[in-house]
């Protein structure tokens, strides 16, 4: 009885985050094409017919509608479900960690934002400044539960300045966008957490980088998005940088 408990608390995790991770789509949707997200219903982005209710379960309805429009029959996008899918999984990650407490809304909100914030630099190449100062909505609370000022502190210079300071030499390093987001999930971090997010973004976005190198020299001058590594890296670092910082300290007998 007891794990059929546990089954539906999960299951309830895993679906209002998936019913978030819907919410993020619209989002991702309309901000870069500077519609306002509460403006309207949601609708066929082919044939601009209103979708109904019953068709924004999330994955439910792109499962039962065969990833088509039901007016229009026009291919949904599979990034929709898988949205929805990781955003759910994250639910779960944070819960695992968290239960049900103050923590896991400020770590899910940040997380949601996270998300969105890679998913639009993907489409656009930019990071969006409205979306880097909703991130202080929950690191500030998470300032009045958790008052470490002096790391916090730290942690907002820690990676941004050097990536500044690497923009500065050589041009085009990094976005302002990369260095506001860093700078920013310094603050929420600390500066343990946040080097370990940036190592984490390096390593990812170099083997990318080198991907590239490797399918084509002409890749050489190509930008790519470097907040989605950012956002990966900074995630991490959120749900487990103190366990992979305690297990790299006890490899090298450091503690």
């Amino acid at each position: 009885m007891l794990y059929f408990v546990y089954f539906c608390l999960y299951f309830l995790v895993f679906f209002f985050g998936c019913c978030v991770g819907s919410f993020l789509n619209v989002l991702i949707y309309r901000i870069p094409k500077r519609i306002p997200f509460w403006k309207g219903r949601s609708y066929c982005p082919a044939c601009d017919a209103v979708i109904k209710p019953y068709d924004l379960i999330p994955l439910f309805s792109y499962f039962f509608l065969r990833g088509k429009c039901r007016n229009c029959n026009h291919k949904i996008s599979n990034r929709y479900p898988l949205v929805e899918s990781l955003t759910g999984l994250i639910a779960l990650f944070i819960f695992r960690e968290y239960d049900l407490s103050i923590e896991f809304i400020l770590c899910f909100i940040f997380s949601a934002l996270l998300i969105t914030i890679a998913l639009i630099d993907i489409d656009t190449l930019t990071i969006s400044n409205e979306l880097v100062i909703s991130l202080l909505i929950p690191t500030a609370v998470s300032l009045v539960i958790h008052p470490d000022w002096l790391s916090r502190a730290i942690g907002f210079f820690a990676v941004s300045l050097p990536m500044l300071i690497l923009t500065l030499i050589i041009p085009e390093s990094f976005g302002g966008g990369d260095i506001k987001l860093i700078a920013i999930c310094g603050l929420m971090l600390g500066y343990q957490n946040i080097l370990l997010a940036g190592f984490i973004a390096l390593l990812l976005g170099g083997a990318y980088g080198v991907i590239l190198l490797i399918k084509s020299k002409d890749n050489r001058k190509k930008h790519f998005a470097f907040g989605p590594f950012l956002c990966v890296g900074i995630l991490t670092a959120m749900l487990y940088g103190e366990w992979i910082i305690n297990q790299y300290l006890q490899l090298f007998h450091l503690n």
